[in-house]
């Protein structure tokens, strides 16, 4: 799929140096939960961790951990020192 954008985002993303159109449409992908770091990092063509600045950058936050994987790795590491 090849999408075209209006004229007036021109003027908008030139500020933002090349390929700002895939790094904000690849960051809010991965803000949606569409998809994942890597994956929105290699969409955005740029390495893990210029995603990462930029995602500071721009929305003041890097990775975005959610509360239920947390709960998880919690939950398995208490199971992993009581089998201890």
């Amino acid at each position: 799929m090849s999408v075209v954008l209006k004229p007036e985002f021109d003027e908008v993303l030139q500020p933002f140096g090349k390929n700002a159109a895939e790094f904000f449409l690849a960051a809010s992908l991965y803000h949606a939960h569409k998809i994942s770091f890597a994956a929105a990092a290699a969409l955005a063509s740029l390495p893990f961790e210029e995603f990462m600045f930029r995602l500071r950058e721009h929305f003041n936050t890097g990775f975005m951990v959610e509360d239920e994987s947390v709960e998880e790795d919690l939950r398995t590491v208490g199971e992993l020192m009581a089998a201890e």
